[in-house]
């Protein structure tokens, strides 16, 4: 499937980072895309900083975590736009309590609930769109703490970017043959707000040496806009 004349795409964590980044690059691109988070007023900013193509922009609050707010999502998205042909998973968080000697059974559940099972919720509530209308592309941001683990993003985190991982791969596993492929993306280090949630955050001057959010957007986009023949199955990209 070749991407429709009217492209839509739904990215969750739209409201910083590397959604933000994600969303800003689509708009400029001529996607129309759907922002996706827990907070209005974040997202209302993302869409304020697209200028003229705020156009293209649709906030659409929702706490992934939350599987029926994520079916009322999508029936959202097929009403106001009439189907998606994208979706970047790019929602996630940590604690400072990560270590193994702090982290909680709470907690733990916790952050596998957002970082893989709402994932997933997204995921499963698109994909029955996407097979209707003969393909599609899922983008998962994950980690490379997603393909090894480190004790920098502790173990929680690590578990549920491994299951986002797996999961990445039972979607080409199972749904070629609909047109629908998939790309798993790790990058290291990147300089967003979630590395004020890390123990000791780092200081602006290692801030200024990772990764930053328009770099991870191009590495999607590159999954995106590839022809339908071909697909990017993972994607480790760290700084230099």
């Amino acid at each position: 499937m070749e991407q429709p004349q009217e492209k839509t795409a739904v990215v969750t964590g739209a409201g910083s980072g590397v959604g933000r980044a994600v969303a800003l690059r689509l708009a400029r691109e001529g996607w129309s895309v759907v922002l996706v988070g827990r907070q209005s007023a974040s997202l209302d900013e993302t869409r304020a900083l697209a200028g003229a193509f705020a156009k293209r922009l649709f906030v659409m609050p929702c706490d992934i975590s939350d599987p029926l707010a994520v079916k009322g999502l999508a029936s959202e998205v097929i009403r106001e736009l009439g189907t998606v042909a994208a979706v970047v998973n790019s929602a996630g968080t940590n604690i400072a309590e990560r270590g193994l000697g702090v982290l909680t059974v709470e907690k733990f559940k916790e952050l596998v609930e957002v970082n893989l099972v709402g994932t997933f919720s997204i995921i499963h509530a698109f994909l029955p769109i996407m097979r209707k209308h003969g393909g599609g592309t899922i983008v998962n941001v994950v980690s490379d703490a997603g393909l090894l683990a480190n004790s920098k993003a502790g173990a929680a985190y690590v578990a549920g970017k491994f299951g986002v991982t797996g999961l990445t791969q039972s979607i080409n596993a199972e749904e070629r043959a609909n047109g629908i492929r998939a790309c798993a993306i790790f990058p290291g280090d990147i300089n967003t707000p979630l590395l004020n949630k890390r123990p000791v955050p780092p200081p602006a001057e290692a801030r200024a040496k990772m990764l930053q959010p328009e770099d991870v957007a191009d590495c999607v986009m590159l999954a995106i806009n590839l022809p339908s023949r071909a697909v990017v199955e993972q994607l480790l990209v760290r700084p230099r």
